[in-house]
């Protein structure tokens, strides 16, 4: 198995007679997922049958299949629309009968490649659809000599990352901190991690991709030409094609690198620390990463509420010329020795995910989390710094919400160097952190979603004066449905898709519309926030 280069695959279809029973009650199904089915059966090669790809409602595993890979528990409840089918294609002839098929019967295809997207965007509809679910395409093929690696999209950033520490000590991959996030979502919308002021996104070193277009063809970097690639490297895969894999360029890192976690409270001059750390975030050595957690927590021994600033770093170095770094450029925090942890660069991933440095890294192959919520997630992006008096606001609304926390992760460094219009992500140069809202609960029901939603709701209207503007930019790997939706069908809205489209893409917006355009006119590919279509009067200018 795996899809990782383009002359392993017959691009060619094979009609075959299957004599296959699956199990769908006819009560249970109508003419069209019926005559699906035996239409994704006619269209499985036959050295690639698609048989055991194929989950109905009233296969004992279809529950099993759908529910493992859902990340949020909102979109995991009796009321939330069920897919009429699965298909977990584990060769390219799945992923074309399933495109090719679902074409012909006019269905709605959702891709999922992990199930982390905040929205659940990927698995769930308000109109009937099924999910094409590529968790069985994770293959990972390195290749030391020429530093890269070919990944597709079902496989997860922990069994990225333990591959190629398997192959070398000193290699490795700038992407996102959860190991159970997929590829696929994750690099196709940009993708970071804490190594991102020194290498970029995930997507500034992607070097080919393959995947599977409208039409069915299976294609790489050359076929599909620079701007469908570029499309597909930030600016989600999922509004032009089904990707199957990318090819990656690995980035170097010293053996011994270390990480800390230094949480400071408001009685422990947390003010002043955070207010000194967005001047020396963005700025500081390109070696180091720093992110800023915010939440609320009770002071120690009676009830009052107060706010902890965890300083959560990585450093591309020891601990001694890190003390050293700090002391000099960020006195305020008053890192020691002794707050250092040293260890490899695949220990260090443990170390960001919660995990003891001491557990055994095949822990990074485990692809369910440590725990799955219920969640929302917004985002934004800061360009100025804050006076005390902005952060002491902050601080006070945060202690009436309660419920909330704030991630800032500071730009700088390789993400001020590559310029905007590189790949469809916008939000370089200028940038000094992002944002990330998070409300997480533990417990069913809508009138429960509804007040932590509006917590988040209500600190990021709080949050307007300090963030961006013209437009707020947001990050698309964090779907945001408050941004905006579009609708479903063919003639999707541009002036709808727009409201979402330029925040977070800003000025890029506008050439994903055009490639969208030209590569799925009749926007087969698509979702609450898909890349519209240019309307047809423009088409005519």
């Amino acid at each position: 198995m795996g899809v990782l280069s383009p002359h392993r695959i017959q691009l060619s279809f094979f009609s075959i007679v299957v004599l296959l029973s699956i199990p769908w009650s006819a009560s249970a199904a109508n003419s069209a997922p019926n005559t699906f089915v035996q239409c994704l059966l006619n269209n499985s090669e036959p050295s690639y049958p698609i048989t055991s790809a194929i989950f109905t409602p009233n296969n004992s595993l279809f529950s099993s299949v759908l529910e493992a890979y859902i990340r949020n528990l909102r979109f995991n409840t009796s009321t939330t629309r069920k897919p009429f089918l699965i298909v977990t294609p584990s060769h390219v002839s799945h992923v074309q009968a399933a495109i090719v098929c679902a074409k012909k019967h006019k269905l709605l295809m959702k891709i999922r490649s992990g199930g982390h997207d905040y929205e659940g965007l990927s698995y769930v509809a308000s109109q009937p659809l099924f999910i094409l679910d590529m968790f069985n395409l994770r293959s990972i093929e390195i290749d030391m000599k020429t530093e890269t690696a070919w990944v597709e999209a079902g496989a997860t950033l922990g069994e990225v990352y333990y591959r190629i520490a398997e192959k070398s000590k000193i290699h490795a991959f700038p992407a996102g901190v959860c190991p159970t996030v997929g590829v696929g979502g994750h690099i196709s919308g940009g993708g970071y991690g804490n190594m991102m002021r020194k290498y970029g996104l995930s997507v500034d070193n992607v070097i080919d991709a393959l995947m599977v277009d409208v039409q069915g063809r299976l294609l790489d970097r050359k076929s599909m030409g620079e701007d469908l690639f570029w499309a597909i490297t930030g600016g989600g895969g999922a509004s032009f094609g089904v990707v199957l894999a990318y090819k990656i360029k690995l980035v170097r890192v010293p053996e011994t690198v270390t990480v800390f976690r230094v949480p400071k409270t408001l009685e422990q001059n947390a003010t002043d620390i955070v207010y000194n750390w967005q001047h020396v975030a963005p700025t500081i050595n390109n070696n180091l990463f720093i992110r800023l957690v915010l939440n609320v927590v009770n002071v120690t021994q009676n009830e009052t509420k107060t706010i902890r600033a965890t300083f959560v770093a990585l450093f591309l170095g020891d601990s001694k010329s890190l003390v050293s770094l700090l002391n000099d450029k960020f006195p305020q925090l008053g890192l020691k020795q002794s707050d250092c942890i040293e260890t490899s660069w695949l220990g260090s991933v443990l170390f960001w995910t919660n995990i003891n440095i001491t557990a055994p890294v095949e822990v990074l192959l485990n692809r369910q989390p440590q725990s799955v919520n219920y969640l929302k997630r917004k985002s934004d992006y800061v360009k100025k710094s804050i006076s005390k008096e902005g952060l002491e606001g902050i601080w006070r609304k945060m202690i009436e919400l309660v419920d909330t926390s704030l991630n800032f992760n500071p730009y700088g460094g390789r993400m001020a160097e590559i310029p905007s219009t590189t790949s469809p992500f916008p939000h370089r140069a200028g940038n000094l952190w992002k944002i990330q809202y998070l409300a997480n609960w533990n417990k069913p029901g809508k009138e429960v979603a509804d007040h932590y939603i509006n917590l988040t709701r209500k600190l990021h209207k709080y949050m307007t004066p300090f963030v961006s503007k013209n437009p707020r930019g947001a990050f698309f790997n964090y779907r945001d449905l408050d941004l905006g939706s579009n609708n479903y069908n063919g003639k999707n809205s541009y002036a709808k898709g727009r409201v979402y489209g330029v925040k977070y893409f800003k000025d890029n917006f506008n050439k994903l519309v055009q490639i969208k355009t030209k590569v799925d006119p009749d926007n087969f590919f698509r979702n609450e926030q898909s890349i519209p279509m240019l309307p047809y009067h423009k088409l005519l200018e």
